[in-house]
Formats: C-alpha cells, structure tokens, sequence
C-alpha cells in the first residue's frame, strides 16, 4: 500500500511538468504555422490530443473495473442470501 501511495505522490509532483509543456507545444506550432510549414504542428495537436485523452481513459478504467467488481460481490451476496433464505424455510 505504501507503494503505491509513494507512485501516486510521485505522478502528481511530476504533473506540473507536463502542464508547462503544453505551452510550449502551442508555441511551436504557432511558429510553424507562420511560416507556412504545417507538417510539424499537426504532428505537435495529435501529442497533445494524446496527452488529453490519457486522464480520462485511465478515470473510464477504473471506473469499469470498480463496477465489474461490485457487481461480482452483489451477486456473491444474493447468491449467500437465497441459501440462506432456502435453509430457514
């Protein structure tokens, strides 16, 4: 558990980094686009497409895990509870 307490702090404090990147990022392909080369910054938007797809991917699975989880316990639970329900009959 501290391990994995230690490389959550450790992905947050790293966080900042590529906040500060994507400023740079516009600015190259503000540059790019000036000077009539367009091959670079559309490269430059599909990282950065990439890079704002991540989070929201890794949120969408966790949740489907987390809900593929309780469902399996919430049927472990009616399944306990109909044997019961069967034994005090």
């Amino acid at each position: 558990m501290k391990r994995l307490l230690a490389s959550g702090v450790l992905v947050l404090l790293s966080c900042t980094l590529t906040f500060a990147q994507c400023a740079m990022c516009r600015a190259s392909v503000e540059s790019t686009y000036s000077d009539g080369h367009y091959l670079n910054g559309s490269g430059l938007n599909t990282g950065i497409l990439y890079l704002l797809v991540m989070p929201y991917l890794i949120v969408a699975l966790i949740a489907y895990f987390w809900y593929r989880s309780s469902r399996k316990e919430y049927a472990q639970k009616m399944a306990l509870w109909q044997r019961m329900k069967g034994i005090s009959q």
